[in-house]
């Protein structure tokens, strides 16, 4: 973008010189090579990737965006992937009900409604 080209979805990032695509093993060959010289840990290339997701979804994106960065064809693989790196799935969720619970007591609190006689009992509704 710097350079003023934008890429389409058929354009490659990785490329070899003629232009052709490269395949995957040679990258990830090149990456073990290039690891082997340095002090860093050991990651094969793949690596990244898992990292990417992780860091997405620790850091609240959304796991739809996520899927779609990684690209799966569902965001149940990203979910079944990844769900246990999400901080405080549960607790947001529980702390989600119970400001709504609030908000709607408060409400009718506000209203001068009495609570206990708004509740459903048998087939009685409000």
């Amino acid at each position: 973008m710097a350079l003023g080209v934008r890429l389409s979805d058929e354009d490659l990032l990785i490329s070899d010189a003629d232009g052709s695509i490269v395949q995957p093993i040679y990258i990830s060959q090149r990456w073990a090579r290039i690891m082997k010289k340095t002090k860093l840990a050991r990651l094969r290339f793949h690596d990244l990737r898992h990292t990417h997701a992780t860091h997405m979804l620790a850091n609240g994106v959304h796991p739809k965006i996520a899927s779609e960065r990684l690209g799966h064809s569902k965001v149940g693989i990203t979910l079944d992937l990844y769900s246990h790196v999400i901080p405080g799935m549960q607790e947001g969720a529980a702390a989600m009900v119970d400001a709504a619970l609030k908000a709607a007591a408060d409400k009718r609190e506000a209203n001068g409604s009495n609570p206990v006689a708004g509740r459903i009992t048998g087939t009685e509704r409000e």
